[in-house]
């Protein structure tokens, strides 16, 4: 099964420290990032895309892509 996630976040390194912990459990980058500024906050927010291969398992609506 091939698996994509949209991980976001604040412009700062918890964000950074969240792609990176994907990228360690198997996930790889895919396309450019975002950088967007958020009204509400009044902040820059961060957004990345990644995906990835799980050999002999089925996806399902109700799978936890944040448990690969």
């Amino acid at each position: 099964m091939k698996l994509y996630r949209f991980l976001s976040g604040p412009d700062d390194s918890s964000f950074c420290h969240k792609v990176t912990a994907a990228l360690n459990k198997g996930w790889h980058l895919f396309g450019s990032p975002t950088y967007a500024y958020d009204k509400q906050t009044k902040s820059m927010r961060c957004g990345q895309a990644v995906v990835k291969d799980v050999e002999g398992q089925e996806y399902r609506p109700d799978t936890k892509l944040s448990d690969w």
